[in-house]
């Protein structure tokens, strides 16, 4: 296998079970280049209440890679406040740039600081640790990377400690944000709660008991209506004007202004706003058809060292996956976090909308994946 064709040969899996097997996973090549980032003092940020603005800057660090490597497939996973990917090394130089281009635009447009950086494989397998990949067929049209072993972790540990990283693009430069949106209205749980859980590995822990655990938690979501998927068959819903217009506008400016990008915005967005309205087709675009597609592309559950999930819970499943985790980290299987809340939101990457294959990033929309991360946080 062409080490540079080693994502687009992937056997995709339908089974999320199946990703409790590390035999589902796929060792990264040794050549290959890990990117890593996340927010800084996101913790701050969502207190402040800028946790949708956080996810946005999260979703633009995939967006960026996906425009500057011209749509190719590769793996990459979102977390909330960074986003965690991997790419063959012909493609290592675009990805610094498209980096360091985010962390640019995050500081001028939000005075958000983003740490990135980029960590050979081979650096993380000399470490003792290792990376897998598995390819998760979501629906028809679009497929997730999971990745397992402890190596984007390692990473990430690394980044932050300063082992890893570059400093922001000059002054003026511009990523390529083409297809990042944020239009869709939160969709307000329908069991009770929206549940962000991050569930990771405790240190030593065997990856089969961890695989154990993890498989009890997602046979519990899959007896909740729908799995616990937190966005409606039907879609999520709409308004206008979107909560998220002026986020976009930020993302799709480029060296121009916010205003107008804002009003071309608002502009496509009103003419969306009525055909979801009224269920018309135009030009071959069906907002309905458009609407179900949304909620079976998103990347509601994930593997990413560790199993991260954003569901739509009842109190009775809640309170049983409390008690599985409560003994699985007593008897130093897992360390986890879980945090509560109403509603769940979405960051999406939409290439074309006449087209199947856009993807969307699913959090909790009162903090999420950062607040539970913090519970994991405290406790160490």
């Amino acid at each position: 296998m062409a080490e540079a064709e080693f994502y687009d040969r992937l056997v995709r899996t339908t089974s999320f079970d199946a990703l409790c097997d590390l035999a589902s996973f796929t060792p990264m090549p040794e050549t290959w280049v890990v990117g890593v980032c996340d927010v800084v003092n996101s913790t701050t940020e969502v207190a402040n209440g800028r946790y949708k603005t956080v996810n946005m800057v999260g979703a633009a660090v995939i967006s960026a890679q996906i425009n500057a490597i011209g749509n190719r497939p590769f793996p990459f996973v979102f977390g909330g406040d960074g986003a965690s990917f991997a790419i063959p090394p012909e493609h290592a130089d675009a990805a610094e740039q498209a980096l360091r281009a985010v962390q640019r635009w995050a500081l001028d447009e939000f005075d958000i600081g983003l740490r990135a950086g980029l960590v050979p494989v081979h650096d993380i397998r000399a470490a003792g640790m290792d990376i897998g990949v598995a390819r998760f067929q979501a629906s028809a049209g679009a497929d997730y990377a999971m990745f397992n072993g402890g190596g984007v972790s390692w990473a990430e540990a690394a980044l932050k400690s300063g082992v890893f990283g570059f400093e922001p693009a000059p002054r003026g430069t511009v990523p390529d944000l083409t297809g990042l949106s944020c239009r869709w209205s939160p969709t307000a749980s329908q069991n009770g709660t929206i549940l962000s859980l991050l569930v990771q590995p405790a240190r030593g822990a065997a990856d089969a008991r961890f695989n154990a655990v993890a498989a009890e938690i997602i046979t519990l979501s899959a007896n909740l209506a729908r799995g616990g998927h937190p966005v409606p068959d039907a879609g999520p819903g709409t308004q206008w004007p979107p909560p998220g217009v002026t986020l976009e506008a930020h993302a799709r400016k480029g060296k121009g202004s916010l205003g107008a990008s804002r009003r071309k915005i608002l502009l496509e967005t009103l003419i969306a706003w009525v055909l979801f309205r009224t269920g018309w087709t135009i030009g071959g675009f069906s907002a309905g058809h458009y609407a179900r597609v949304t909620g079976r592309n998103s990347d509601f559950r994930k593997y990413d060292d560790g199993l991260k999930m954003t569901l739509d819970c009842d109190s009775t499943t809640l309170a049983e996956i409390k008690t599985i985790l409560v003994r699985a980290q007593e008897d130093g299987i897992v360390q986890y976090g879980l945090f509560e809340q109403k509603e769940a939101m979405m960051t999406c990457i939409v290439p074309s909308v006449m087209r199947d294959d856009h993807i969307h990033f699913v959090d909790g929309a009162a903090g999420g994946y950062t607040q539970a991360a913090k519970m994991i946080k405290a406790r160490n």
